[in-house]
Order: C-alpha cells, then sequence, then structure tokens
C-alpha cells in the first residue's frame, strides 16, 4: 500500500477511537438513562446509530477547495431552503469553514431565510475585491447562521442583472482561498452568464425538484439540458432531492425515484415541513426529525464525492 495515499487529517476521535456505549438522546432510551440516574444505559437505538454514521460520513478529509450548486430551471420546488440546509448540516458537522453564496441575479433570498440580514451583498464584496486579503475581510461582507457564513445577493434587480460568469469567477476564487466548501443557490435561468460560471467550477450538483409531476419534470429536463451541455458526468455525480411539500397520492412515488435514480448518484426525498413551509427564517431546532434526517442523508451523500477529482466536461 502506497504510504503517500494517506494523510494526517484521517487520524480523529471519530476515527480511531473506539466507540463507548453512547448516552442515548431520545425516546424510551433516554428516558431510562435518565430515570436510573446513568446506572441503566441502554446504548443508542437504530435511528440514533444512523445519525452518528451520518455525521461520521459528513466528517470526511477535504482533499482541497470544494463548490457545490444547487441548481433547478423550476422555482418554487424549495432550491434555497436545499441550500440553506446543506449549508447548515455541513457547517454543524464540520470542522472546516463553510460558505452559501447566493448567486441568484433576481434578488435571492438565501440571506433572508438563514440569518435575516441582506444589508451587505455579493455586489458589495465585488466592490472591493481589491482590498481583500484576509478572512475578516470578507466577514465584512458575510453574515453568520450558526457555524455557517452567508453571502446575501444583490437585492437591486437592476444590479443583480450585471452578475455575470466573470463576477462569479472573482467571487469564488476569493472565497475558495478562505473557505473549505462553497455552496452556491443558483438562479433558475440555465442560460444565464453566472449559471455558466457555476456549472463550470462546480466539483458536486445537486439538482432540486418536487414530488409533483411539473416539479419533477422539470427536475429531468435540468438534467437533459446539462447533459445536452457537455456536464454528463457531473450529472452523473448529481444528487437529485425531491421535495415532498407539495404531493399527492396518485403520484407514482416509487417510479419517480427509480427515474432519478437511474439518471444520478442518488435520491433524497424531503418530507413536508410546517417549519420550512412558512419560507420564514430556518431554525434547526423546530425542524422535525424526519426532515433534519432527510438533510443530513443529503450532506453525507455529498460529503461522499469530497475525495474524487473535479468532473469532466464536453466541449
Amino acid at each position: 500500500m502506497d504510504p503517500r495515499a494517506h494523510t494526517a487529517s484521517e487520524l480523529t476521535e471519530y476515527t480511531i477511537v473506539r466507540r463507548r456505549s453512547d448516552k442515548p438522546g431520545s425516546g424510551w432510551r433516554r428516558a431510562v438513562h435518565v430515570a436510573s440516574a446513568g446506572l441503566v444505559n441502554p446504548g443508542v437505538g437504530p435511528a440514533e446509530q444512523r445519525r452518528q454514521e451520518l455525521a461520521l460520513r459528513i466528517r470526511c478529509p477535504l482533499p482541497g477547495p470544494r463548490q457545490i450548486a444547487v441548481a433547478s430551471m423550476k422555482g418554487g420546488v424549495g432550491k434555497t431552503t436545499v441550500t440553506a440546509m446543506l449549508g447548515l448540516m455541513l457547517s454543524e458537522h464540520r470542522g472546516d469553514r463553510i460558505v452559501a453564496l447566493d448567486a441568484n441575479p433576481d434578488a435571492g433570498t438565501l440571506a433572508e431565510r438563514l440569518t435575516g440580514r441582506t444589508d451587505s451583498t455579493v455586489r458589495d464584496l465585488l466592490d472591493s475585491l481589491g482590498n481583500v486579503g484576509s478572512l475578516s475581510d470578507i466577514a465584512r461582507f458575510t453574515s453568520l447562521s450558526g457555524r455557517l457564513q452567508v453571502l446575501a445577493s444583490e437585492q437591486d434587480p437592476a444590479r443583480g442583472e450585471a452578475f455575470d460568469r466573470a463576477e462569479y469567477e472573482r467571487v469564488c476564487a476569493v472565497l475558495s482561498r478562505f473557505y473549505n466548501v462553497v455552496v452556491t443557490d443558483s438562479g433558475t435561468g440555465m442560460v444565464h452568464s453566472s449559471m455558466d460560471g457555476t456549472l463550470a467550477l462546480a466539483n458536486s450538483l445537486v439538482i432540486v425538484g418536487s414530488h409533483t409531476v411539473d416539479g419533477a419534470s422539470r427536475a429531468s429536463r435540468t438534467l437533459d439540458w446539462l447533459v445536452a451541455h457537455g456536464h454528463d458526468e457531473l450529472v452523473e455525480r448529481a444528487v437529485v432531492v425531491l421535495s415532498q411539500d407539495r404531493t399527492s397520492p396518485e403520484i407514482d412515488g416509487e417510479r419517480l425515484v427509480a427515474h432519478f435514480e437511474a439518471r444520478s448518484r442518488a435520491v433524497v426525498l424531503v418530507p413536508h415541513d410546517p417549519h420550512l413551509a412558512t419560507g420564514s427564517r430556518i431554525e434547526l431546532d423546530k425542524l422535525r426529525p424526519a426532515t433534519s434526517d432527510a438533510f443530513l442523508e443529503l450532506a453525507a451523500l455529498v460529503a461522499d464525492d469530497f475525495g474524487n477529482p473535479p468532473p469532466v466536461r464536453r466541449g
């Protein structure tokens, strides 16, 4: 075995310390543990064990800066919510620096969903790139949600339309100097110049659709468009997220999932969640457990691809 294939980053408490019988955090197991003052520890249940396994996958070593694009050619399917939740899950479970960038040219709402602050935007950062020499310089233009840094989109549509590929690449170049992972909330215009830049730089791709005919067909058409424009490998390595916020018993869910499993690396179903459905600022402790688990799985699937080289583009 080639010793150069391994690095010191692999040696963490999560990889080399034998796990003790962890304290249960919920359910009857926790009740027994608390009632016995810790004398009786039934250990964690299957659900908690699954969460621990997903968290361990999220903490995998990162060989270099990564850029993750979250995209869909249809609005209203939860793309911004998925971007926000993916960024939060990665930042909660990793020890490195994560930033969520709103690249929507049409006054995106990512910062509103995460921090409620849009006083500083990506346009302000662009105007000051010549003065950025440290992380603290960038922090003047971002806001914080938990451990996740957030860079808002331009809120003036007239200025936002000018956010083109060259400017996107300039922003990502400086962000990648100080952040390990950049998660981009893309606009819905697939032919927009900034989207061209997003796809050109992306190491990983998350496609968002819904558990409906229109939402699913637009997600599939997004994949068609990407393949037609030379992003075959990016599509093969993509994760598809289907929101069940709006669905019907008439939808053949199994067939829907099978369709996207054949076209991508994995599919994640996100159940309806009353807190996310409000469209207000996201608070993790208000989510239903099934919702948190779905986004934890998404973050683990995205992290599974961290060790792979950048995808090859055609043409």
